[in-house]
Protein backbone atom coordinates (compact mmCIF):
# COMPACT_ATOMS: atom_id res chain seq x y z
CA UNK A 1 0.00 0.00 0.00
CA UNK A 2 1.34 3.51 -1.00
CA UNK A 3 2.25 5.45 2.16
CA UNK A 4 0.84 8.93 2.50
CA UNK A 5 1.88 12.32 2.80
CA UNK A 6 1.42 15.62 3.41
CA UNK A 7 3.46 18.79 2.27
CA UNK A 8 3.87 21.45 4.65
CA UNK A 9 2.68 24.03 2.36
CA UNK A 10 -0.53 23.24 3.18
CA UNK A 11 -0.13 25.40 6.39
CA UNK A 12 2.83 27.49 6.30
CA UNK A 13 5.88 28.94 4.05
CA UNK A 14 8.45 29.04 3.89
CA UNK A 15 9.08 25.83 5.66
CA UNK A 16 12.04 26.09 8.28
CA UNK A 17 13.00 24.19 10.99
CA UNK A 18 10.47 25.69 13.40
CA UNK A 19 7.95 24.32 11.52
CA UNK A 20 9.32 20.95 10.90
CA UNK A 21 9.21 21.10 14.66
CA UNK A 22 6.01 21.51 14.89
CA UNK A 23 4.12 19.74 12.46
CA UNK A 24 5.83 16.35 12.27
CA UNK A 25 4.71 15.31 15.60
CA UNK A 26 0.73 16.54 14.34
CA UNK A 27 1.27 14.52 10.98
CA UNK A 28 2.71 11.21 13.00
CA UNK A 29 -0.38 11.62 15.58
CA UNK A 30 -2.90 11.84 12.92
CA UNK A 31 -1.42 9.07 11.14
CA UNK A 32 0.18 10.23 7.82
CA UNK A 33 3.03 8.07 7.13
CA UNK A 34 5.76 10.70 5.17
CA UNK A 35 6.36 14.04 4.60
CA UNK A 36 7.55 16.37 1.58
CA UNK A 37 10.01 18.51 2.51
CA UNK A 38 10.00 22.16 0.27
CA UNK A 39 13.16 24.01 -0.39
CA UNK A 40 12.34 27.50 -0.66
CA UNK A 41 16.12 28.53 0.47
CA UNK A 42 18.70 26.06 0.93
CA UNK A 43 19.78 26.10 4.88
CA UNK A 44 15.82 26.93 5.56
CA UNK A 45 15.68 23.34 7.30
CA UNK A 46 18.79 21.48 8.93
CA UNK A 47 18.94 18.06 6.96
CA UNK A 48 20.73 16.51 9.96
CA UNK A 49 18.27 17.67 12.23
CA UNK A 50 15.27 16.91 9.96
CA UNK A 51 16.49 13.27 9.40
CA UNK A 52 16.93 12.99 13.41
CA UNK A 53 13.01 14.32 13.69
CA UNK A 54 11.44 12.42 10.95
CA UNK A 55 13.02 8.93 12.33
CA UNK A 56 11.58 9.71 16.12
CA UNK A 57 8.59 10.04 14.95
CA UNK A 58 8.35 7.34 12.40
CA UNK A 59 7.68 9.51 9.53
CA UNK A 60 9.53 9.29 6.12
CA UNK A 61 10.81 11.89 3.72
CA UNK A 62 8.54 11.16 0.63
CA UNK A 63 10.44 13.63 -1.56
CA UNK A 64 12.17 16.74 -1.60
CA UNK A 65 10.28 19.82 -3.62
CA UNK A 66 12.23 22.13 -6.09
CA UNK A 67 10.87 25.40 -5.97
CA UNK A 68 11.48 27.80 -8.67
CA UNK A 69 10.95 31.69 -8.50
CA UNK A 70 11.76 34.08 -10.44
CA UNK A 71 15.60 33.53 -11.44
CA UNK A 72 16.02 29.83 -11.64
CA UNK A 73 16.25 28.33 -15.34
CA UNK A 74 17.59 25.76 -16.87
CA UNK A 75 16.52 27.31 -20.25
CA UNK A 76 16.40 30.06 -22.31
CA UNK A 77 18.22 32.08 -19.88
CA UNK A 78 22.38 32.75 -19.70
CA UNK A 79 24.92 30.46 -18.02
CA UNK A 80 25.29 32.35 -14.75
CA UNK A 81 21.60 31.43 -14.61
CA UNK A 82 22.00 27.81 -15.09
CA UNK A 83 25.14 27.18 -13.06
CA UNK A 84 22.97 29.03 -9.97
CA UNK A 85 20.08 26.93 -10.72
CA UNK A 86 22.32 23.58 -11.16
CA UNK A 87 24.04 24.76 -7.79
CA UNK A 88 20.69 24.82 -6.14
CA UNK A 89 19.15 21.67 -7.35
CA UNK A 90 22.35 19.81 -6.39
CA UNK A 91 21.92 21.55 -3.02
CA UNK A 92 18.28 19.70 -2.97
CA UNK A 93 19.95 16.92 -4.03
CA UNK A 94 22.10 16.61 -1.29
CA UNK A 95 19.41 17.32 1.57
CA UNK A 96 17.12 14.70 -0.29
CA UNK A 97 20.00 12.08 0.18
CA UNK A 98 20.54 13.39 3.95
CA UNK A 99 16.89 12.66 4.94
CA UNK A 100 16.38 9.33 2.92
CA UNK A 101 14.39 10.73 0.08
CA UNK A 102 14.02 9.03 -3.13
CA UNK A 103 13.31 11.92 -5.16
CA UNK A 104 13.48 15.81 -5.88
CA UNK A 105 10.86 17.33 -7.82
CA UNK A 106 9.31 20.05 -9.27
CA UNK A 107 9.07 22.49 -12.45
CA UNK A 108 13.11 22.03 -12.26
CA UNK A 109 13.04 23.52 -16.12
CA UNK A 110 11.75 27.32 -15.71
CA UNK A 111 10.59 30.08 -12.86
CA UNK A 112 6.68 28.92 -12.19
CA UNK A 113 4.87 32.00 -13.54
CA UNK A 114 7.55 32.05 -16.91
CA UNK A 115 5.62 31.66 -19.90
CA UNK A 116 6.34 32.43 -23.76
CA UNK A 117 5.29 31.80 -26.95
CA UNK A 118 7.60 28.91 -28.84
CA UNK A 119 7.57 27.87 -32.35
CA UNK A 120 8.36 23.73 -33.00
CA UNK A 121 12.05 24.77 -33.89
CA UNK A 122 12.27 26.88 -30.77
CA UNK A 123 10.57 24.13 -28.42
CA UNK A 124 13.13 21.67 -29.40
CA UNK A 125 16.12 24.25 -28.56
CA UNK A 126 14.27 25.08 -25.45
CA UNK A 127 14.17 21.21 -24.77
CA UNK A 128 17.76 20.39 -25.55
CA UNK A 129 18.53 23.67 -23.22
CA UNK A 130 17.04 21.56 -20.51
CA UNK A 131 18.78 18.36 -20.97
CA UNK A 132 21.88 19.87 -20.83
CA UNK A 133 21.67 21.85 -17.96
CA UNK A 134 19.93 18.76 -16.37
CA UNK A 135 22.38 16.23 -17.22
CA UNK A 136 25.02 17.22 -14.88
CA UNK A 137 22.57 17.15 -11.66
CA UNK A 138 21.17 14.11 -12.86
CA UNK A 139 24.35 12.07 -12.57
CA UNK A 140 25.06 13.90 -9.32
CA UNK A 141 21.82 12.73 -7.94
CA UNK A 142 22.03 9.05 -9.67
CA UNK A 143 25.36 8.76 -7.34
CA UNK A 144 23.75 9.80 -4.38
CA UNK A 145 20.80 7.73 -5.04
CA UNK A 146 18.07 9.93 -5.65
CA UNK A 147 15.96 10.66 -8.55
CA UNK A 148 14.18 13.67 -9.92
CA UNK A 149 11.01 14.01 -11.12
CA UNK A 150 10.32 16.62 -13.65
CA UNK A 151 6.73 17.81 -12.93
CA UNK A 152 4.20 19.41 -15.51
CA UNK A 153 2.36 22.85 -14.79
CA UNK A 154 -0.82 24.27 -16.61
CA UNK A 155 -1.07 26.42 -18.83
CA UNK A 156 -1.00 29.84 -16.51
CA UNK A 157 2.26 28.80 -14.75
CA UNK A 158 4.18 27.58 -17.61
CA UNK A 159 4.93 27.59 -21.35
CA UNK A 160 7.49 24.56 -21.33
CA UNK A 161 5.54 21.41 -20.15
CA UNK A 162 1.58 21.27 -19.32
CA UNK A 163 0.76 17.22 -20.28
CA UNK A 164 2.73 14.26 -19.83
CA UNK A 165 3.02 13.56 -23.20
CA UNK A 166 5.54 16.91 -23.04
CA UNK A 167 7.19 16.20 -20.17
CA UNK A 168 8.01 12.28 -21.66
CA UNK A 169 9.54 14.38 -24.50
CA UNK A 170 11.52 16.43 -22.25
CA UNK A 171 13.22 14.07 -20.71
CA UNK A 172 14.02 11.70 -23.40
CA UNK A 173 18.00 10.83 -23.45
CA UNK A 174 18.22 11.65 -19.81
CA UNK A 175 19.49 9.21 -17.28
CA UNK A 176 17.23 6.69 -16.08
CA UNK A 177 16.83 8.51 -12.61
CA UNK A 178 15.57 11.26 -13.85
CA UNK A 179 11.69 11.04 -14.56
CA UNK A 180 8.00 12.52 -13.73
CA UNK A 181 6.35 13.98 -10.74
CA UNK A 182 2.46 13.49 -11.01
CA UNK A 183 0.18 16.54 -9.63
CA UNK A 184 -3.30 15.68 -10.36
CA UNK A 185 -4.32 19.31 -10.05
CA UNK A 186 -2.46 20.19 -13.10
CA UNK A 187 -2.98 17.27 -14.68
CA UNK A 188 -7.19 17.55 -14.45
CA UNK A 189 -6.32 21.36 -15.95
CA UNK A 190 -4.32 20.06 -18.95
CA UNK A 191 -5.20 16.76 -19.79
CA UNK A 192 -8.37 15.21 -21.91
CA UNK A 193 -8.21 12.23 -20.12
CA UNK A 194 -5.82 12.28 -16.89
CA UNK A 195 -6.39 8.50 -16.42
CA UNK A 196 -4.99 7.57 -19.55
CA UNK A 197 -1.89 10.74 -19.06
CA UNK A 198 -0.95 8.00 -16.32
CA UNK A 199 -0.45 5.55 -18.46
CA UNK A 200 1.59 7.90 -20.24
CA UNK A 201 3.60 8.80 -17.80
CA UNK A 202 3.94 4.85 -16.64
CA UNK A 203 7.29 3.98 -16.13
CA UNK A 204 8.76 7.55 -15.76
CA UNK A 205 6.69 7.83 -12.10
CA UNK A 206 9.48 9.01 -9.47
CA UNK A 207 6.63 10.65 -7.00
CA UNK A 208 2.88 11.53 -6.84
CA UNK A 209 1.28 14.53 -5.38
CA UNK A 210 -2.64 14.41 -5.01
CA UNK A 211 -4.60 17.18 -4.61
CA UNK A 212 -8.36 18.45 -5.28
CA UNK A 213 -9.09 19.86 -8.39
CA UNK A 214 -9.72 22.96 -6.57
CA UNK A 215 -6.35 22.57 -4.87
CA UNK A 216 -8.36 21.32 -1.86
CA UNK A 217 -9.08 17.60 -0.20
CA UNK A 218 -8.88 14.49 -2.70
CA UNK A 219 -11.96 13.66 -2.34
CA UNK A 220 -13.98 16.54 -1.73
CA UNK A 221 -13.79 17.20 -5.55
CA UNK A 222 -14.93 15.76 -9.25
CA UNK A 223 -11.93 13.71 -9.47
CA UNK A 224 -12.34 10.07 -9.96
CA UNK A 225 -10.18 8.80 -7.53
CA UNK A 226 -10.39 5.14 -7.41
CA UNK A 227 -9.92 5.49 -11.02
CA UNK A 228 -6.88 7.29 -10.47
CA UNK A 229 -5.80 4.91 -7.91
CA UNK A 230 -5.79 2.08 -10.36
CA UNK A 231 -4.10 4.02 -13.17
CA UNK A 232 -1.29 4.76 -11.12
CA UNK A 233 -1.28 0.82 -9.98
CA UNK A 234 -1.41 -0.30 -12.97
CA UNK A 235 1.52 2.12 -13.95
CA UNK A 236 4.02 0.24 -11.19
CA UNK A 237 4.08 3.36 -8.96
CA UNK A 238 4.46 2.09 -5.71
CA UNK A 239 5.73 4.92 -3.78
CA UNK A 240 4.23 7.63 -1.91
CA UNK A 241 1.08 9.70 -2.48
CA UNK A 242 1.57 12.95 -1.21
CA UNK A 243 -1.74 16.04 -0.46
CA UNK A 244 -0.15 19.39 -1.96
CA UNK A 245 -2.13 22.00 -1.40
CA UNK A 246 -1.58 25.92 0.28
CA UNK A 247 -2.60 27.80 2.82
CA UNK A 248 -4.31 31.31 2.43
CA UNK A 249 -2.59 33.45 5.21
CA UNK A 250 0.26 33.91 3.57
CA UNK A 251 0.79 36.49 1.04
CA UNK A 252 3.95 35.30 -1.33
CA UNK A 253 2.59 31.70 -1.38
CA UNK A 254 -1.31 32.78 -1.35
CA UNK A 255 -0.24 34.75 -4.73
CA UNK A 256 1.79 32.04 -6.54
CA UNK A 257 -0.33 29.12 -6.41
CA UNK A 258 -3.72 31.70 -6.55
CA UNK A 259 -5.50 30.39 -3.14
CA UNK A 260 -7.67 33.87 -2.83
CA UNK A 261 -10.15 31.70 -0.40
CA UNK A 262 -9.97 29.07 2.48
CA UNK A 263 -10.66 25.34 0.10
CA UNK A 264 -11.62 23.49 3.63
CA UNK A 265 -12.93 24.33 6.96
CA UNK A 266 -9.43 24.53 7.90
CA UNK A 267 -5.82 23.93 6.74
CA UNK A 268 -6.07 20.60 9.45
CA UNK A 269 -9.39 19.32 8.01
CA UNK A 270 -7.95 19.79 4.64
CA UNK A 271 -5.39 17.24 5.51
CA UNK A 272 -7.30 15.07 7.24
CA UNK A 273 -10.52 14.66 5.09
CA UNK A 274 -7.93 13.99 2.23
CA UNK A 275 -5.60 11.36 4.75
CA UNK A 276 -9.07 9.63 5.17
CA UNK A 277 -10.40 9.73 2.01
CA UNK A 278 -7.26 7.66 0.10
CA UNK A 279 -6.99 5.54 3.43
CA UNK A 280 -10.42 4.34 2.70
CA UNK A 281 -9.87 3.51 -0.77
CA UNK A 282 -6.35 2.32 -0.54
CA UNK A 283 -8.00 -0.06 2.02
CA UNK A 284 -11.22 -0.90 -0.42
CA UNK A 285 -13.62 0.86 1.75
Amino acid sequence: MHALGANPWIWSSPVDDAVLAWLVPRLAAWGFDAVELPVEQVGDWDPVRTADLLAGHGIQAAGVCAVTPPGRDLVCTDASTVASTQAYLRACVDAAAAVGAPCVGGPVYAAVGRTWRMTPAERLACYADFRAGLAPVADYAGERGVSIGVEALNRYETSVVNTMAQTVELIEGLPANVGIMLDTYHMNIEEKDPYAAVAVAGPHIKHVQVSGTDRGAPGADHLDWPRFLEAVGKAGYTGALCIESFTAENATIATAASIWRPLAESQDRLALDGLAHLRGLLAGT
